[in-house]
């Protein structure tokens, strides 16, 4: 049983990924449109690239973490190690260089290339921790609750002080720069912070017994309840991407209240504390699969909601938005203790526990889910008629609508479809953790 100690060193590293993973979710295309000067097709190009190239290099890492062996376990010292190098690319990805036009576009080509590989090798090893800290069904739905309320809130500091922190070091390029810079420093401190209060307690094979590239594959393959999570995991990816992406480009050209941009996101993410809180209880009482189906149900409530509110009603656009965002809460909980489930279920089949490579998997299609919805979003603006700093054609406008509530409305709608093939319950995962232990099944921690 872990400590409530424990819970907060591990679940506090996802608070500092946040930082990247929030800016670069929510601001790094209007940094690239509004600030950068690339037009939407360019950075369309930049964000199918960099994305793509990011999730290959996902089931890599996870091969390569579950060979690793060190005095620290095989993932926390990705965790230690990786910190600043995440920073510092970080910091680069929110720099306009002063070079000529092409050489803009290289260096965005380049740094969010370099950002998404980084930001892999230290997210794939931190994942797949929650697999190796504990075995317990429900406990993984406690922690990993945790995990995502502190992932909020550094959520939440991203959609506070992103923009007034950039406002305040001077605005545009050097004000981004400078707000990655604050954000690298406090996201570095809280991955270290991981890395110190974790312990990898799953025993390992040992270092002559390491997880070839053919045991990976066949503990992916044979294993159906990972590919139902990953299917889940991508349409809540999908469905988020859009509500969050969009938000920025709806807020200045469609209601012309660029203003309220960050309290729109500060209420979406805090409305969302409350539904991470219940979690654990529509857990235990509907299972994992039936919360998540709750879930996608209050989204699309949310989503309908949304489409038929007029831009200028400020206070039911906060509203339904609010109840799309509180929809999305238990796949991003569950989500992540689904798939710490699916590594016992591959191992008592094929005899191999690499949780590396289940981990890798399904971040390589939740990636390939994020970098289609980020170039989809790009490409569409361009589709729509989109032009930077400039007042919208109508079909602009009602395309951003489309984006930020008919999207979400089907992503969720297939996420309440594909829940219901979800069968590896509370009663089945405790079977198969007992078949191992009866079994005597030595887990790998890889």
């Amino acid at each position: 049983m872990l400590s409530n100690r424990q819970q907060f060193d591990y679940a506090v590293g996802d608070m500092g990924i946040n930082l990247y993973f929030m800016s670069a979710m929510t601001y790094l295309l209007f940094f690239y449109t509004d600030v950068y000067g690339l037009s939407a097709e360019v950075a369309a190009g930049v964000f199918l690239f960099a994305r793509v190239i990011d999730a290959i290099t996902d089931p890599i890492m996870g091969f390569l973490a579950d060979r690793t062996r060190t005095r620290w376990g095989k993932f926390r010292p990705y965790v230690l190690f990786g910190a600043v190098p995440l920073a510092v690319i970080a910091v680069a990805t929110f720099t306009v260089p002063g070079f000529d036009k092409l050489g803009q576009i290289i260096w965005a080509y380049a740094t969010y290339t370099l950002f998404g590989i980084i930001y892999t090798v230290v997210t794939i090893p931190y994942a797949a921790l929650s697999a190796v800290i504990s075995n317990d069904y429900q406990e993984r739905s406690r922690f990993t609750s945790v995990r995502m309320m502190l992932a909020l809130a550094g959520g939440a500091i991203v959609s506070v002080g992103m923009l007034p922190l950039v406002d305040m070091f001077g605005g545009d390029e050097a004000g981004f720069q400078l707000t990655m810079i604050v954000f690298g420093v406090i996201a570095t401190f809280l991955l270290w912070l991981t890395f110190r209060g974790t312990e990898e307690t799953m025993p390992s094979l040992d270092a002559g017994d390491k997880v070839n590239f053919r045991d990976s594959v066949r503990v992916v393959v044979t294993n159906s309840p990972l590919w139902i999570t990953i299917a889940l995991f991508c349409l809540g990816m999908l469905a988020f991407t859009f509500r969050f992406t969009t938000v920025p480009y709806y807020f200045k050209y469609s209601m012309g209240r660029e203003d309220l941009i960050w309290l729109y996101m500060l209420v979406t993410l805090a409305v969302m504390f409350p539904g991470l809180l219940a979690v654990p209880w529509l857990s235990r009482k509907y299972g994992k699969a039936g919360a998540v189906r709750l879930g996608a149900l209050i989204a699309m409530v949310g989503a309908v909601g949304f489409y038929f509110t007029p831009a200028t009603d400020v206070w039911l656009v906060f509203v339904w938005g609010s109840v799309l965002a509180i929809g999305g809460a238990p796949i991003m909980v569950l989500g992540w203790a689904m798939l710490a489930d699916t590594v016992e279920h591959g191992e008592v089949r094929t005899g191999i526990r690499a949780e590396g490579v289940v981990f890798s998997t399904a971040s390589f299609f939740q990636k390939m889910a994020k970098a289609i919805a980020g170039s989809g979003i790009a490409a569409m603006l361009a589709w729509f008629g989109f032009v930077a700093n400039q007042e919208q054609s109508q079909e602009t406008i009602a395309g951003l609508l489309f984006m930020i509530a008919v999207c979400p409305l089907l992503f969720n709608a297939l996420l309440f479809l594909v829940s219901l093939a979800h069968r590896l319950d509370r009663t089945r995962h405790a079977a198969i953790v007992r078949d191992l232990t009866e079994r005597s099944i030595k887990p790998t921690h890889g």
